[in-house]
């Protein structure tokens, strides 16, 4: 019994922690609409500020004031990114501000490691608090009991500055309403500083409270932002009192979880996060989100298959990259190989998002559903690689069927919600489930069949594969499922009353979505000859929005530029410069501000608009011959 009051102790100690940058987030979405994806940056330049400013000021009081000092100062970078960045991009498509605030977070990554070093630190305990307390004969941490009593009074802080103050009244209802709010007459943008300013100060608050019980880490900015945003969905967006319950209840479920369930631990809050999306899309104690009256932004043209010059073009690209094995060494085709699994991994998430209208922040589990399926094949069936190309897909679909049953009933931040759970289950059974898939160990030895051993004949068979599945979707885009799919996108309710079913078609574009994704994870797994869980993590998601969205999300196959620009680039710093995350997190955020389109949409808008210019230039110099006048 003790172990148990003990454990229930510690929950509610990182319940505190966890609820402060819960309840940052779930502010700032709340009234701003942002999927802030540097939520965690924030959280992790606190803990850096807080640890330099206490091994200064080692006394009880400097110990608080530089947890405040730092708190402010994270607070003032972030009103200097929302001025700066996020106020071009608050009626930009909601993918690209995560986009932008990824790239926040790559520069916020590299930029600890030049100005703190790479080694992690050990901060100072908190003076006065650093004893432990006895109970029921086992030791508990005096600072632990600190943090017990700070989470809700915090709380209720919050809650009196929300419900007691004008400010809070209209950020309330900036979370219901906000373009009511604005149509009152109200200062939408010094609402929206302010808000972010306080959860940015909040997720600060909280990193730097971890110092006297962690280690300081570059890392811990994507190890907390999973769990925050599986809080911020089960509490409810937007919602202070469900950010609140719900990190205790995450927080209990993974102290307890370890001691009774230790094998499925991991999946304890995510299986709870999907079951509260599929009951209560918007959370134990949040309200569903207001649609916006605006119209919605027009997709720039309708889209039309290539014409001559179209395929012709695409043809003399395709010859091309035929050949670069006589051009490039091993490593370059290598990298070639690479880059062709990724258009492929690419072009399967852009015909679910663009085609679709459907945006997955979990598209990794297909990948990895594949990969895992065909190394198991192989090293526990020997199972040839031609077969295992086959079973793997197959697999992903499978899984896919099922899941995405659930998935297509929600729409909007709610399917991408639930897509995240879905890939972030079948990570901790991945990760857990050692004795099958090898956990953290992974599965090694997974190698092509002799035919394809070779890297000029591997390259030659990813890159078939990567031009069949562009035709392939190209293909399924102009097709009457395509038409019916992109109707759905537009306008659902027009679609219903003539007969489209919402949810059959849907349903069946996220499982052919799935199945090439898992052909990209099979070849993967043969081009690495090993497979490990982070293939299924959020990092290997985000990689695939941010390919969609550097090529451009209105557009068919934009993605296949966005793979090839970004998965080149990414190699080349990573090979060629110190901090290729801050490099590339700078590139990736003017990308988003200066060609918010992407690279193929920019462009295709920048010849559309020469050509109408040419059109009336030309119009201006043949009117005065028309009228009989001289041209």
């Amino acid at each position: 019994m003790e172990l148990y009051v003990v454990q229930f102790l510690t929950g509610l100690a990182n319940a505190a922690s966890l609820f402060l940058v819960a309840s940052g987030l779930s502010l700032i979405f709340g009234v701003t609409r942002i999927v802030n994806f540097a939520h965690g940056a924030f959280y992790m330049l606190g803990a850096y500020i807080a640890y330099s400013l206490t091994v200064r000021w080692q006394t009880p009081l400097g110990f608080w004031a530089a947890l405040l000092v730092s708190s402010v100062a994270v607070a003032v970078v972030g009103v200097i990114i929302e001025t700066l960045l996020l106020r071009r991009i608050y009626h930009a498509p909601e993918l690209l501000q995560l986009l932008a605030t990824f790239g926040v977070t790559l520069i916020a990554e590299d930029a600890v490691r030049l100005i703190w070093g790479p080694e992690d630190l050990v901060g100072p305990r908190a003076p006065g608090l650093s004893g432990a307390v006895s109970i029921l004969g086992r030791a508990m941490p005096v600072y632990d009991f600190v943090l017990i009593a700070l989470g809700p009074v915090v709380f209720g802080l919050i809650w009196l500055l929300l419900h007691r103050s004008r400010w809070g009244l209209l950020v309330r209802a900036a979370t219901q309403d906000r373009e009511m709010v604005n149509a009152l007459g109200v200062n939408q943008k010094w609402l929206f500083t302010g808000v972010f300013a306080l959860g940015v100060f909040l997720a600060a608050f909280g990193g730097g409270l971890q110092i006297p019980r962690d280690a300081v880490t570059h890392f811990m900015d994507l190890s907390i932002i999973t769990e925050v945003f599986v809080i911020v969905v089960i509490g409810g967006l937007g919602s202070i009192g469900g950010a609140f319950l719900a990190a205790i209840i995450v927080s209990q479920l993974n102290a307890f979880g370890i001691l009774i369930l230790p094998g499925i631990s991991l999946v304890l809050m995510f299986a709870v996060m999907a079951i509260v999306l599929v009951l209560r899309p918007w959370g134990l104690l949040g309200k569903p989100v207001v649609r916006s009256r605006s119209p919605a932004a027009p997709q720039g043209g309708a889209w039309k298959p290539f014409g001559s010059v179209g395929r012709i073009s695409c043809a003399i690209a395709t010859i091309m990259a035929m050949l670069l094995p006589f051009i490039l060494g091993d490593y370059g085709i290598s990298v070639a190989s690479e880059v062709m699994i990724a258009i492929i991994f690419a072009i399967s998430l852009q015909f679910l998002m663009s085609v679709g209208g459907l945006d997955s922040f979990g598209h990794a589990a297909n990948l990895g559903l594949g990969a895992y399926g065909a190394a198991m094949c192989v090293q526990y069936y020997g199972i040839p690689m031609e077969l295992a190309m086959i079973v793997g897909p197959l697999i992903a679909a499978a899984f896919a069927i099922v899941a995405g049953w659930f998935c297509v009933r929600l729409s909007n931040i709610y399917f991408a919600m639930l897509t995240l759970a879905y890939a972030q289950i079948l990570w901790s059974v991945v990760f857990q489930w050692v004795d099958v898939t090898g956990g953290d160990n992974g599965i090694v030895g997974v190698w092509p069949s002799e035919w394809a051993s070779s890297p000029e004949a591997f390259y030659w068979l990813t890159a078939a594969c990567a031009v069949g599945v562009v035709c392939a979707m190209r293909y399924l885009t102009f097709s009457p499922f395509g038409y019916s799919l992109r109707a759905l996108r537009d306008s659902p309710m027009r679609s219903g009353t003539i007969g489209i079913s919402q949810r059959h078609v849907q349903h069946v574009a996220f499982v052919v979505s799935a199945f090439f994704a898992g052909l990209a994870g099979v070849l993967f797994a043969f081009q690495k000859g090993s497979i490990f869980p982070d293939a299924l993590g959020i990092s290997t998601s985000v990689d695939g929005l941010i390919m969609v969205l550097l090529g451009g999300f209105n557009t068919i196959s934009g993605s296949v530029v966005g793979a090839v620009v970004y998965k080149v680039a990414s190699i080349w710093l990573m090979s060629n410069t110190d901090f290729p995350r801050l490099i590339l997190g700078s590139v990736i955020v003017l990308l988003v501000v200066l060609f918010p389109q992407g690279i193929v949409g920019s462009t295709q808008r920048l010849f559309e608009s020469w050509q109408n210019r040419r059109r009336q230039s030309r119009a201006l110099v043949g009117a005065p011959a028309e009228n009989g006048g001289v041209a």
